[in-house]
């Protein structure tokens, strides 16, 4: 009776904990973190080899495909114009600008 009290409670937190971890989604949590540092860089860039390394480790584990992919893609040698500025925007901006209709 003990046996199948302990297997009963063994059963349950086994249903309970895959139910959280269904719920949480730390795998697809991990990945978009990853991918979101990879896409965007900014912080990971200057945060040092260690947090690089993590980084590209999460992102390899969690999307092999898209890293493969991302490896052989060859770097861009251009970069991105720099955007004119225009010093009396706000004179120039346009209904559709503000929120409302063209």
């Amino acid at each position: 009776m003990v046996l199948m009290l302990g297997f009963v409670t063994i059963v349950a937190a086994a249903l309970a904990a895959g139910y959280l971890l269904g719920r949480l989604r730390p795998w697809r949590r991990a990945g978009d973190w990853a991918a979101d540092q990879v896409r965007f860089t900014g912080a990971w860039v200057r945060g040092g080899v260690v947090r690089q390394a993590v980084v590209v480790l999460v992102h390899v584990v969690t999307a092999p495909r898209t890293s493969w992919r991302i490896m052989r893609t060859p770097a861009a040698d251009t970069t991105a114009p720099v955007p004119v500025r225009d010093p009396d925007w706000v004179a120039h901006r346009t209904r559709a600008d503000k929120g409302g209709t063209p």
